[in-house]
């Protein structure tokens, strides 16, 4: 097996068992189990098991970024905010949900970690942008967007704690007032001034 294949192959089997099981409970040696790589070959590949981890939230932001790209692309604005609040509750409903790995991986490391708690924190930055991208498009302020992340972002953990979708289902009725509202609001503001 050549290093590019093994590499892949801890990398599956760390994120895997840290989802599963928390960070803090794998050791290299469950990983070496894990992956059927050996000890000696894990440490030449990876510097450290923060640098796995660090890959791992790597992968992990390509696949959130996946999931909200497929959510958000079809539909006006609006209906593309709101098809983030479904594809969060068709992920809640997998069998292996624990919550978001990147608020796992922060609970976990974020204070004795920097680098762990900058991917995080870049990570729902990034978040956060698209969300006010969106919003801006609908004709929304900022705030907006601020407010369905908190929305997204507490429905993910509360998933998580009460082991149903029906966070996401809230979350989203939450969303549509709160797109309506403001959205609308905004326009009828818009409108009394043209008509000035």
């Amino acid at each position: 097996m050549d290093d590019e294949t093994a590499r892949a192959q801890v990398l599956a089997a760390a994120d895997r068992l840290y989802y599963r099981l928390g960070i803090q409970a794998v050791g290299m040696d469950a990983l070496r189990a894990e992956s059927g790589v050996p000890l000696k070959r894990l440490y030449r590949l990876f510097s450290s098991k923060e640098a796995i981890v660090e890959q791992v939230l790597l992968g992990r932001r390509q696949m959130w970024h996946t999931l909200v790209d497929e959510a958000m692309s079809t539909g006006d604005s609006r209906e593309r905010l709101l098809a983030l609040y479904d594809a969060l509750a068709r992920w809640f409903d997998q069998d292996d949900f624990r919550g978001c790995v990147f608020i796992n991986s922060f609970g976990e490391l974020g204070t004795t970690a920097p680098r762990i708690a900058e991917i995080v924190r870049s990570h729902k930055a990034e978040f956060q942008a698209r969300l006010t991208a969106l919003v801006a498009e609908a004709g929304g302020p900022p705030s907006l967007a601020a407010q369905l992340a908190i929305l997204a972002e507490g429905a993910q953990t509360t998933a998580a704690i009460a082991g149903t979708s029906d966070a996401a289902r809230q979350a989203r009725q939450a969303a549509e007032i709160l797109i309506d509202a403001t959205i609308g609001s905004a326009a009828s503001k818009t409108e009394g001034l043209s008509g000035r």
